[in-house]
């Protein structure tokens, strides 16, 4: 089971982490903790570490990884009779990260809308707003229309889970905390930040069943300022709880092409 915390920038390789957890006596066990750059074939530059991201969540039959990046849009700015169309032909119609969010405030009259899954889970942002847009370009045109292709993973819930695929889902790390009440604003250099860290890490163990294996990955955890770290492992954590909860969603919503966000 796999959190990652994505990245669109160019040196997305560096910025990519990876949480690694193990389900022990119905807890999740941290048990490695790593950048993308580090996996095979992988490098810093953007290019590189998506295709290494790609290969390696192919390679894992019956792994379940959790990333946090939109995966669709609102319902009225998307095409195709299937989800699986419009991640296919995403790149056919925005040629760039900037054509996209252009395209889509454009289509809605200058509004950043969201998705009915990005009110019930409560996310900060539209899938096109100015600190997300790249994350979700990157993320659909990388990453998703990829592992579609190539026919390597199952994408939920828009496509039923094979057993002998990997499971990909939409987390969003900032949704887990506000609905665990927790703080939000822990990324930087700061020691009130660093305290943060520390305060949201010993909650998720107290809370949720969390472990950390080693005392190097928890140093890790905390000691990256940027909070990529803890993301990945907020992002495992959700991951654990929706395959503990199987999946549960609100059927009532068009999730089939909006997407889901699993808290």
């Amino acid at each position: 089971m796999y959190g990652v915390d994505f990245s669109g920038a160019r040196d997305a390789g560096q910025r990519i982490w990876l949480a690694r957890g193990s389900i022990e006596e119905n807890s999740l066990e941290v048990l490695d903790l790593f950048q993308a750059e580090s996996l095979p074939g992988s490098g810093r530059e953007r290019g590189l570490s998506h295709r290494a991201l790609v290969s390696f969540i192919g390679e894992q039959e019956g792994g379940i990884f959790g990333l946090d990046f939109p995966f669709s849009l609102p319902q009225d700015l998307l095409w195709g009779e299937s989800w699986e169309e419009f991640a296919l032909t995403f790149e056919k119609v925005y040629k760039s990260p900037e054509d996209f969010r252009e395209g889509c405030r454009s289509a809605a009259s200058g509004k950043e809308s969201k998705r009915n899954t990005d009110s019930i889970a409560r996310t900060p942002f539209s899938p096109y707003n100015l600190r997300l847009y790249r994350q979700t370009y990157f993320g659909i045109r990388d990453v998703l229309a990829s592992l579609v292709r190539d026919d390597a993973a199952c994408i939920l819930p828009m496509q039923q889970p094979l057993e002998a695929k990997a499971w990909v889902l939409e987390i969003c790390p900032a949704s887990t905390l506000t609905r665990e009440q927790l703080p939000t604003s822990y990324k930087g250099r700061t020691p009130t930040r660093r305290t943060a860290r520390i305060t949201i890490l010993q909650a998720l163990e107290k809370r949720l069943q969390l472990r950390v294996a080693t005392s190097v990955i928890r140093s890790n955890i905390v000691e990256d300022c940027g909070g990529d770290a803890l993301d990945s492992v907020i992002a495992a954590l959700a991951t654990f709880r929706s395959f503990r909860n199987a999946f549960a969603l609100d059927a009532a919503f068009p999730y089939h092409r909006e997407g889901w966000v699993y808290v």
